[in-house]
């Protein structure tokens, strides 16, 4: 029952900020893109200046002059190829998979392949020209851009979110001590009546109106506890202790005898002895009630139901079959409030709390269910 403000304002922040950021990163990744662009035609034009000067130089070469020096640059690259792109010159590191006259880009190596004239610069027939080039400072733009654009976008929807959930914090909070007082104010009355009809009972002997008031009271004692857990859960440690699963569940049979004998139901049992476990006792309370008082509610009148506890490949089985309405939709039960026939009574707590324990204890859980024929609920506990 308990609302973390903390807990919802970091889920839901996280969500935004995935939403949104995918909206914002998108105009980012496009800039990024034209960004590239853009460094890419500089490299280009860079390159093209280069040939430029590498033609000046050769162009100032004196034919008379038994040796030329190919002038060498820092930044570039230079080669000169024959018409069949065979090596007249080369200082590149690296080797060209095209050569074709054009712009080619070949991992971080941007190179400019350009055509001369024939026979004019040394029998060479094609320049090419390259230099080395990563756009580092674009990709680390990108990469900050992004981290800024989430950790806005997170900080501001964390502190939109706490302040939007601060109304639904107080009313959680006020409604969570109204049940606190209103579980307290039910604890009494409910005492007295179960202490008066014993007492009755005794003096007077048993009868099916008394009956009726003690299977009436242990229905709304089964509901208290229910509320109560639910209130509690997520505060109270619940301490694991040895307990004779046999002896428990038999004593919890005996407990919903009252109430099946209204309804004329027979509980038939088939449980091995002596079967000990390490477990929460109000947790395994919480799993045999609302199973026997489920199987108690949907079954039939003047049918049966099974209880059995065993031992199947090392493992603890307990399970509960009955022969009543069924469940139409078996995904649903499990959901809080939910109630598969509404006439039956309750608020649709029980097996959600169910599921809950047994998602916490690792407890494995079969349902099988046929329309008006029955339910089975098995459940196997893993090895302590």
């Amino acid at each position: 029952m308990t609302f973390d403000s903390e807990a919802f304002a970091r889920e839901y922040a996280t969500k935004y900020t995935v939403i949104l950021a995918f909206l914002l990163i998108i105009p980012l990744v496009v800039y990024l893109m034209v960004l590239l662009q853009i460094d890419k035609a500089k490299v280009e034009l860079s390159l093209e200046r280069q040939v430029q000067r590498v033609l000046l130089s050769m162009d100032t070469y004196n034919n008379d002059e038994k040796i030329y020096k190919f002038p060498r640059y820092k930044e570039f690259n230079t080669a000169l190829y024959s018409q069949n792109y065979e090596t007249v010159f080369s200082t590149l590191d690296f080797e060209p998979k095209d050569y074709s006259i054009g712009f080619y880009q070949q991992k971080s190596h941007y190179y400019l392949i350009y055509s001369l004239p024939n026979q004019y610069y040394f029998s060479s027939k094609y320049l090419l020209v390259s230099t080395v080039h990563r756009a580092n400072e674009i990709y680390m733009f990108a990469l900050l851009g992004t981290l800024l654009i989430l950790v806005t976008l997170f900080i501001l929807s964390l502190r939109l979110l706490k302040n939007f959930s601060k109304p639904f914090e107080a009313i959680n909070q006020k409604l969570d001590d109204f049940l606190k007082d209103s579980m307290h104010e039910i604890n009494t009355p409910l005492s007295i009546i179960n202490i008066n009809a014993d007492l009755f009972a005794n003096k007077y002997g048993d009868n099916k109106y008394l009956q009726r008031i003690k299977s009436a009271s242990k229905t709304l004692a089964t509901i208290y506890d229910d509320m109560d857990y639910l209130i509690k859960q997520g505060r109270v440690e619940h301490k694991v202790q040895t307990i004779n699963l046999s002896e428990f569940i038999q004593n919890r049979v005996d407990y919903f005898k009252g109430i099946a004998n209204l309804k004329h139901l027979l509980i038939m049992t088939d449980i091995t002895a002596e079967l000990n476990y390490d477990f929460s006792k109000t947790k395994l309370q919480r799993i045999v009630d609302n199973t026997i008082s489920n199987a108690i509610k949907y079954s039939h009148d003047d049918s049966s139901i099974e209880v059995k506890l065993s031992i199947k490949n090392s493992k603890i089985v307990f399970s509960v079959q009955d022969y009543g309405i069924g469940i139409d939709n078996l995904k649903r039960i499990f959901s809080r409030y939910y109630r598969e026939n509404q006439t039956k009574g309750g608020f649709g707590i029980g097996l959600n709390i169910v599921k809950d324990i047994i998602d916490e204890e690792g407890i494995e859980l079969e349902v099988k269910s046929e329309v008006d024929k029955g339910s089975l609920f098995s459940y196997t506990f893993p090895k302590s």
